[in-house]
Parts: structure tokens; C-alpha cells; sequence
């Protein structure tokens, strides 16, 4: 029973919607009807600005970090690591399920990416260092959230199951499972990307503002 109770209310903790909250609350809009139409961080990046779409993304982490340690309240299963971790996973899929069909919001959702990094900074930090280092490597070379979001998925189960080489197979089927889920959320974003119509985030105003001073002076 309270495995149950747990898992519904990681679900709930999920189904917090952050992005729809604070563009009501403090724009008046529905970030639903604006941008990409996605109730994420990466729209709110994009329509709220990077403020308020790093705030976003740090509440969207922190449902899926707690969803994991909802755990510590099953002791008896703390003593076997394989079971309590399993546990774990299970509670915060519970998130990300909630964060992409929130009870809270008609059950339209973003796609869970920040939730699931949430998950994986709970379960292992250093991995989501690295899965970190590729994301801010490509956001800085691209300005594309979606193409960051998507090479940092894609090397997730790399790093388990190759340079961590971690021994627990409900995880590896995790990690394979989250750069699939990931891609499939993105198929859009893939597109416009391919396209050419994918909406770069406005992070580096500053430095493209002076690469343009000086491709102007050149001329």
C-alpha cells in the first residue's frame, strides 16, 4: 500500500505544472498557446526568456530529484541496492509520466527531459555531470535546446552502459529507454532542425551582438 501511495504521489509531484504556473501567474498567458506549444523549459526559454526558462527547468529537475527519494520511505528495501534503485526508477518514470500528462493541467505536459535529468542527478551525480558537459557543449556551439537535449540523451546510455559500465540491467534498459523517449518526443523539433526553422534560445545576445559589430566593421 504505501509503495502505491508513493507512486501516485511521485506522479502528482510530476504533474506540477511549472512553465503553465508561471506564464499564467506572472504573464497572464498560457505558454501552452505560444511557441513551439510545449509546456517545457526549452518553450519558456524561448518565450519567457532565459530567466524564467532556468527557473523552469531547475523546478522541472527538482520533481524528478524528490520523486526518486521518495524511496527513502521504504527502508525495509534500503539494505538491497539492486531492488531500492529499481525503486527508484520506477518513482520517478512516475514523475516524468506526470510531467507529460500533469493531472494539474488537462494533462498537456512539456516532454520531460528536465524531469528525467532530475531522476538521474538523484541516482547518479556523476553521470549527470557528464550527460551536463555534452548538453552545455552543444547549446554553446548550436543555441538549439531540442539538439542539446537529444545528444545529451543520446550519450546517457553510453555512459552507463559503456564508460560507467553500470550492473544493474533495469537500469540500462532506463538509460536506452530515456534517448528513445527523448527522440520520439522531439520528432518536431527534429524536423525544423533539419529544415532550418528551429528557434535558436537568445543565451549569447551579447556575443553574437559583437560578432555582428564586427562582421559589419569588416565590410
Amino acid at each position: 500500500m504505501n509503495y502505491v501511495l508513493l507512486f501516485l504521489l511521485a506522479y502528482c509531484l510530476g504533474s506540477i505544472p511549472t512553465s503553465v504556473w508561471v506564464s499564467k501567474g506572472f504573464f497572464g498567458i498560457d505558454i501552452r498557446e505560444y511557441g513551439s506549444g510545449n509546456a517545457g523549459a526549452t518553450n519558456t526559454f524561448r518565450v519567457l526568456g532565459p530567466r524564467w526558462g532556468s527557473f523552469v527547468m531547475i523546478c522541472d529537475s527538482l520533481k524528478g530529484f524528490l520523486a526518486v527519494k521518495l524511496a527513502t520511505f521504504l527502508p525495509e528495501y534500503a539494505n538491497n541496492e539492486i531492488i531500492y534503485l529499481n525503486i527508484q526508477l520506477i518513482f520517478g518514470m512516475a514523475a516524468v509520466l506526470g510531467h507529460i500528462f500533469p493531472i494539474w493541467a488537462n494533462f498537456r505536459g512539456g516532454k520531460g527531459v528536465a524531469t528525467l535529468f532530475g531522476i538521474i542527478i538523484g541516482i547518479s551525480p556523476w553521470t549527470a555531470l557528464a550527460c551536463s558537459g555534452v548538453f552545455l557543449l552543444v547549446l554553446y556551439l548550436t543555441r538549439f535546446v531540442s539538439l542539446s537535449s537529444i545528444l545529451a540523451s543520446l550519450a546517457f546510455p553510453l555512459f552507463i552502459l559503456v564508460i560507467f559500465n553500470v550492473d544493474n540491467h533495469f537500469y540500462r534498459v532506463f538509460a536506452v529507454a530515456v534517448a528513445l523517449l527523448v527522440i520520439l518526443t522531439h520528432q518536431k523539433n527534429i524536423g525544423r532542425i533539419i529544415r532550418g526553422g528551429e528557434n535558436k534560445v537568445p543565451i549569447f545576445k551579447n556575443r553574437d551582438r559583437r560578432r555582428q559589430q564586427r562582421n559589419s566593421r569588416s565590410l
